[in-house]
């Protein structure tokens, strides 16, 4: 037996880690396959501080991020990408071997993921079959759990939950942290919860630059809630969360400048996820959701066939059949006009 063998916890010896797409798919040249930006923006980093550690929290980020989000800087926590807000919420709020978080699948793996990896139970609440919360189970499973993930935008879905529904959740269950994760708010046609912060004190909304701002390759994601929820994650947050260039380009991704940029490139994405739908409705493939994303969620009939035969000529999407309620179904990021086009091309030699 490894000393690996011997000494690790117990609990992790059944963890299965997230498969995220750069983990689980490698090569290719046209990569649609992790939700990512096709724009890859300029930014200048001034080199001269790099020598020294950043600060624990950047004020002129998160108050550049509170404007954009229209809140107080004191409700603002930046963090490496929201996957460290996950762990930070269950590292705070719950105790290990005794407390549980709930999530809805199909959602996001990394909620589960999170609990699992410091011995967090996870209860399970099924998306109804339109794929909205069963608001009535999620209240009744709140009782026993200190935390509440939902996924609007969804991920890997697409679609977004009813605000009326999210609402229910945080007036009944104002003894569990409601987080309302969205990473994808900036393609959506909905509003934001984030104007709630005031009226609900369990509430925390989870943001990301990776999406529509295009620096997944950054790292640098908010938490927003009450004061007193940021005061309380700035204990078990790490001294120097964000290194100095992640900071630096963030900040200038927030100015005016680059909002607007931002603004064109989400809508020439939107329009382009309006083109990819058109075309695909011609094929074998059936839409699971309407996507509120820069994504598409397709059911088809041989989804490892499909994904292989893409990945074969370069072109990678993702084979999302392990989530519950999705079986041969595979999730499509909205590229560039030339990587669309490409993506149409090699669906038509392969259907038709």
């Amino acid at each position: 037996m490894s000393i690996v063998d011997r000494l690790q916890r117990q609990h992790l010896k059944e963890l299965t880690p997230y498969a995220s797409a750069r983990r689980s798919m490698s090569g290719g040249n046209i990569w649609l396959n992790a939700n990512e930006s096709p724009y890859s923006n300029s930014y200048s980093v001034d080199d001269t501080k790099l020598n020294r550690y950043p600060e624990f929290q950047s004020k002129p980020l998160n108050q550049a991020y509170a404007e954009y989000a229209g809140i107080e800087a004191s409700q603002v926590l930046s963090s490496r990408g929201s996957d460290e807000g996950i762990e930070l919420l269950i590292r705070a709020f719950c105790e290990p071997a005794k407390d549980k978080v709930i999530i809805c699948p199909p959602t996001y793996g990394m909620y589960a993921i999170s609990a699992k990896t410091f011995a967090v139970g996870v209860n399970e609440v099924p998306l109804l079959d339109n794929w909205q919360l069963d608001t009535e189970a999620v209240i009744e499973a709140s009782t026993k759990c200190k935390v509440i993930f939902l996924c609007s935008p969804s991920n890997p879905l697409g679609s977004a939950l009813n605000p009326d529904d999210i609402e229910q959740v945080l007036q009944h269950a104002p003894s569990s942290i409601v987080v309302v994760d969205e990473a994808y708010i900036e393609f959506s046609s909905g509003d934001s919860v984030v104007n709630w912060l005031e009226r609900y004190p369990n509430l925390v909304v989870l943001r990301t630059l990776s999406k529509a701002f295009a620096l997944a390759g950054i790292r640098c994601g908010f938490l927003l809630a009450s004061d007193d929820i940021i005061e309380l994650l700035q204990k078990v947050l790490a001294p120097y969360p964000l290194p100095d260039p992640t900071v630096q380009i963030a900040v200038q991704a927030l100015q005016k400048s680059s909002l607007e940029r931002l603004q064109k490139q989400v809508s020439a994405l939107l329009s382009e996820r309006k083109k990819v739908q058109t075309e695909l409705e011609s094929m074998p493939m059936s839409l699971i959701a309407e996507s509120d994303t820069n994504f598409l969620l397709y059911q088809c009939n041989d989804a490892v066939g499909l994904v292989t035969a893409l990945a074969d000529t370069g072109l990678l999407i993702r084979n999302q059949s392990a989530q519950r309620g999705l079986d041969n179904v595979v999730r499509i990021t909205v590229g560039s006009a030339a990587e669309n086009n490409e993506l149409i091309q090699q669906l038509r030699k392969y259907y038709l």
